[in-house]
């Protein structure tokens, strides 16, 4: 037997969110604040997952098939990734390519 008391309804659906959006992303990576922050304050997430995984530049460059230049081009901002440039890096970080863009 279940008893509520006339706040409970109130709270029910609150409840229920809060429920589902723990089912739908328990699965998922989670980050230390400070990596938050940095992607927050505007850093290149290339860079900030980069160095997240401990992977250089040339090792990044080397998993996702590209010229370490090029990369090195992408993270300052002096060049834009293609979309299957992006895709590359995305894979080889292990993250979505919406954690890149």
């Amino acid at each position: 037997m279940v008893l509520t008391t006339p706040a409970d309804p109130e709270e029910m659906p609150e409840d229920a969110a809060a429920t589902a959006a723990f089912y739908a992303t328990r699965d998922q990576e989670t980050v230390p604040a400070e990596m938050v922050d940095r992607l927050i304050a505007g850093e290149n997430p290339i860079k900030v997952w980069r160095e997240y995984r401990e992977l250089s530049q040339r090792a990044l460059a080397a998993r996702a098939g590209l010229n370490f230049t090029y990369l090195s081009q992408i993270e300052t901002g002096a060049r834009k990734g293609t979309t299957a440039t992006m895709k590359k890096l995305a894979e080889a970080l292990g993250v979505d390519l919406d954690d890149l863009i």
